[in-house]
């Protein structure tokens, strides 16, 4: 589940760079830094999902403070 993680948090960072990269080189003329960002907000509400729905089922645990009574 680690590597899992590893790899859609470093997707989500390539989306990005490659908004910015889009962002300086189109200066505004095409829609491509709005299709990266929008690639970037999907991935991360698919991994926040993932997370919440891995959590459910028991597959990691929560690592959370601990709470006194």
């Amino acid at each position: 589940m680690r590597i899992f993680v590893a790899i859609a948090f470093l997707l989500i960072v390539a989306s990005l760079g490659s908004a910015l990269f889009y962002l300086m080189r189109d200066k505004g003329n095409s829609n491509r830094t709005v299709n990266a960002l929008t690639v970037r907000i999907a991935l991360s509400v698919a991994l926040f999902l993932l997370l919440l729905f891995a959590n459910w089922m028991g597959w990691i645990q929560s690592t959370g403070l601990p709470v006194t009574p």
